[in-house]
């Protein structure tokens, strides 16, 4: 993890966000950098999936500011958010059941011929390239993704994502429920997403699947960030009671 190298891929600037002068998001501040893993914890209505969100284009900011690579960054739509390289996987997966995985790696951003044609063999070729480096054990390819189990339909989002180039993944609890099988399945995914250098949040309500797969975990609490920590310096009580208490006891201690 390049900490310490430069600025950080993404940073959150003081953030807020407000619904009918209710603010969801409340002067929040946080940064990802470049083949780190940050997870963000919290209840139900904490404001981490809507913080997350305005990294995403789904919704905008009140205050506050996106820097990428140090750089201030506009976004106010998904297709800001792409331009960014920024990818979203949400826990639906927004995958089309009845078609296949290259159909689905290439729904809405088809490749075509040069008469205009889409290139089935093309995307099917490019799926099998891209599934040989994230899932080698990945082989139906031909069959329609409501035939897939869950980590492998999670596969089929994941190569989506960086098969069109992400630096920066968005994973909104992405093993929810999966067994044990297809849980570590995924979490080798993000293990080798993080070693080609993507910079990954992870929303999730598990702490120990948290502690498991990021370097930092950054909890909300009632709007408001109670602390990020790195996960060798904190146990699952001291997550847990940053979540239920809204304090953290290693700031409290020092």
């Amino acid at each position: 993890m390049a900490q310490d190298m430069g600025p950080p891929l993404v940073e959150l600037r003081n953030i807020s966000i407000a619904f009918g002068g209710v603010r969801a998001v409340d002067d929040v501040s946080l940064t990802l950098h470049a083949g780190e893993v940050v997870g963000l914890l919290g209840h139900n209505g904490a404001g981490k999936s809507t913080l997350i969100k305005c990294l995403s284009g789904a919704y905008q900011r009140d205050a506050g500011e996106i820097l990428i690579d140090g750089t201030p960054a506009d976004i106010r739509s998904p297709a800001d958010a792409r331009r960014f390289n920024i990818e979203t996987i949400y826990q639906t997966l927004a995958l089309a059941d009845n078609l296949d995985a290259p159909a689905n790696l290439f729904l809405g951003r088809e490749l075509t011929t040069r008469l205009g044609l889409v290139d089935d063999a093309r995307m099917e070729a490019e799926t099998r390239r891209i599934m040989a480096r994230l899932n080698p054990n990945f082989r139906k390819i031909n069959e329609p993704v409501s035939a897939l189990s869950g980590g492998q339909r999670q596969s089929v989002a994941i190569a989506r994502a960086v098969y069109f180039n992400a630096r920066i993944l968005i994973m909104d609890e992405p093993t929810a429920a999966l067994g044990v099988h297809e849980t570590k399945m995924v979490a080798d995914l993000i293990g080798e997403l993080k070693a080609q250098g993507l910079g990954i949040f992870l929303i999730s309500h598990d702490t120990r699947e948290m502690m498991a797969l990021c370097d930092r975990v950054s909890v909300m609490k009632n709007g408001q960030m109670v602390g990020t920590e790195r996960v060798e310096d904190v146990t699952e009580d001291d997550i847990l009671s940053m979540i239920i208490l809204g304090k953290n006891p290693r700031a409290a201690a020092a």
